[in-house]
């Protein structure tokens, strides 16, 4: 029997289908059923065609464009017919019809279908995208509470990534037949594809913000089992469960270090002669006088002595501490040296150490600081050149061609060929003004440094 003929049999037989018949039996009769429209031809219909009407004693039709238009119109009438058929099956049947079609067509996506099943395949993701769209908007509700319960610990989450993973399931399943179609094709089903992301951002964010490695490592594996029609999507996911797996290890080490580090800064002590005050720092922050500076928040520190004598005789030395933030400033007074002592090498520790980078950063990224007289920049400092007579003139140097010494309580960037071009920074007053003299040194030990950033590797 010709193609054609078949073909319109089988049309016919399509209407036939109901839900007494297997998921199976409907795969197996759509997949003939393409297979059969694919071996359709237009030469092969036309000669039969002009066959018939020569015995008839009609005139033969000599425009193959007129069978081929034909043929598109009774190929419409196929998958329309093969359309109505899945739509008397309930919607578990058709799901699953559709994916074992799709599956054996493609060969689990990884060769072409025939065209009857592509078209399918198209009309199946128009009709379940409304469905897709609501499941998308469940997971990312689902997602955005998971994140804002993951401050409660992994008791709060895991319920919700239960809900997450039956909705990635449900979303997978509806999705099947195209993920597995548009692999075929070489492309990738795009809404799968953000669907995914979004369920490794959480995994990701849950490790990484929370610590939560049980629930982060149940959704990397879900998705590695869900999305393998995805393939650059499979490699991320590859690469992040062995990142996990890394990072893990690291936190552990980190995790040590931490506690370490919050014990090297630990420190308290009562200020005042008369009335007392605590001054303390830890992890938490530094606290004087009821009011606590969050570690992270502090953007500026200064501190200095200032001997007192009387005719030559030494009374002692007063002490000053002071830091803060963009709005505020606490100014602690110290008679005891080694109060004063301690609390600023815990200072240094807790904060110093990240002020510094902090400021190579940005002078990396194009700020400039202003320090005292000095304006620094990444790759020269802008000094004073202090004259006698007349106005006093901004000169920038590049870093070759300045120096830097103590003096006097205060640290001092001179131009090394002009003796009155300097600006000199008063430790006690000058914030930052030990942090900008340390990052100096450290840079002048480098040789050839053209920028103050070259620190940060």
């Amino acid at each position: 029997m010709p193609a054609l003929a078949k073909a319109n049999l089988l049309a016919a037989a399509s209407e036939v289908v109901d839900a007494d018949f297997s998921s199976d039996e409907v795969s197996d009769f759509i997949h003939d059923f393409a297979l059969l429209v694919d071996d359709i031809d237009p030469e092969d219909v036309l000669r039969s065609i002009n066959e018939d009407r020569a015995v008839s004693g009609f005139p033969e039709v000599r425009d193959i464009d007129l069978i081929e238009a034909e043929l598109a119109e009774r190929k419409r009438y196929y998958r329309n017919a093969i359309k109505e058929a899945l739509n008397r099956l309930n919607s578990p049947e058709l799901v699953s019809t559709m994916t074992m079609v799709v599956e054996n067509a493609t060969l689990g996506g990884e060769v072409h279908a025939p065209e009857l099943i592509d078209e399918l395949v198209d009309a199946y993701a128009v009709e379940t995208q409304g469905v897709l769209a609501k499941e998308a908007q469940t997971a990312e509700r689902l997602i955005r509470t998971a994140l804002e319960s993951a401050k409660a610990g992994e008791a709060a989450v895991r319920p919700l990534i239960d809900k997450l993973e039956s909705v990635a399931r449900t979303w997978d399943k509806i999705a099947q037949p195209i993920q597995l179609s548009s692999k075929a094709r070489g492309l990738e089903h795009e809404p799968s594809k953000e669907f995914a992301y979004s369920i490794r951002s959480l995994a990701i964010d849950l490790f990484n913000e929370h610590d939560l490695l049980v629930q982060s490592q149940r959704l990397t594996k879900l998705l590695s089992e869900l999305f393998s029609e995805l393939p650059e999507f499979v490699e991320r996911v590859s690469a992040d469960t062995q990142a996990l797996s890394d990072i893990a290890k690291q936190r552990q080490k980190s995790a040590r270090e931490q506690r370490e580090w919050e014990e090297e800064i630990a420190f308290s002590a009562d200020v005042g002669v008369v009335f007392r005050d605590t001054l303390s720092i830890s992890a938490m922050g530094i606290s004087w006088k009821e009011k606590t500076y969050p570690l992270e928040s502090i953007t500026r520190v200064r501190w200095g002595g200032v001997r007192h004598s009387v005719n030559g005789i030494p009374t002692g030395t007063d002490y000053t501490v002071a830091f803060g933030d963009n709005r505020t400033e606490s100014v602690v007074s110290i008679k005891r040296e080694a109060t004063y002592t301690k609390f600023t090498e815990k200072l240094w520790r807790a904060v110093c150490v990240r002020l510094m980078t902090d400021i190579l950063k940005a002078l990396k990224d194009g700020s400039e600081f202003h320090f005292g007289e000095a304006t620094v920049r990444d790759d020269g400092v802008t000094l004073v050149k202090h004259k006698f007579l007349g106005s006093n003139e901004a000169v920038r140097y590049p870093w070759s061609q300045v120096q830097i010494w103590s003096a006097d309580g205060a640290v001092v960037i001179g131009a090394k060929d002009d003796k009155k071009a300097y600006a000199s920074l008063s430790y006690i007053q000058v914030p930052n003004a030990h942090l900008l003299e340390k990052i100096i040194r450290m840079a002048f030990k480098q040789s050839g440094l053209r920028h103050l950033s070259d620190l940060l590797g």
